[in-house]
């Protein structure tokens, strides 16, 4: 089956699967460059703003964020005491939908957006629809009770079995509890983010 959908085309746009779905590895694999462009097409050099604009907007896609929420998120980052673009990766994974999807409970960040934004999951026992939430070190996050009934998180839950949580998140697949041990580390957000890019654009502006 061929992809060809606007999030594929995302997707071969920044040159990483920002969607987390093994699909569009599939199709990164078979078309390693951009769209409208063919194996041998070369292009002018991209100037220094060009490229921080794009791995801003890489990083935009990765965690699902609006323009005005990750902007936003930035500029708490550069508030808050420490090296401004190791403080916006930690905001960044501290996000619920996010742990939600490092935890294994989704399988991609939007399912677990939308997972949260239909209140599938509580916080210390209180029900959280808000995908920005954010969470905080001993905070325990668990699957509701009645959702828990939905035949969605069955085949979910199947394959977490072959999958491995970040250090940071320590997950009971079968109290489906996710507990939050510490918070994450500059090296636990995700590999392909060029933060230090998106810090000189935002610098720029």
């Amino acid at each position: 089956m061929k992809y060809t959908g606007p999030k594929a085309k995302r997707c071969r746009r920044q040159g990483v699967n920002i969607y987390g779905s093994a699909k569009y590895d599939k199709v990164l694999q078979r078309k390693p460059y951009g769209p409208g462009k063919s194996p041998r097409s070369r292009g002018t050099r991209p100037s220094e703003y060009a490229k921080q604009l794009k791995e801003k907007q890489k990083a935009r896609d990765i965690y699902g964020l609006s323009e005005k929420q990750f902007r936003i998120l930035y500029a708490q980052a550069t508030k808050t005491t420490g090296q401004t673009g190791d403080v916006f990766k930690q905001l960044l994974e501290r996000r619920l939908d996010n742990v939600i999807y490092r935890a294994g409970f989704a399988l991609t960040r939007l399912q677990a957006r939308q997972f949260v934004g239909h209140g599938h999951f509580a916080v210390k026992g209180v029900r959280v629809t808000t995908p920005s939430y954010r969470v905080r070190q001993g905070e325990v996050i668990t699957l509701r009770e009645r959702s828990r009934k939905s035949p969605v998180f069955g085949p979910i839950m199947d394959a977490h079995e072959k999958y491995m949580p970040p250090k940071w998140l320590k997950v009971d697949t079968g109290a489906l509890t996710v507990e939050v041990v510490s918070l994450p580390v500059p090296e636990d957000a995700e590999q392909a983010l060029d933060v230090r890019s998106v810090v000189e654009f935002y610098s720029r502006t």
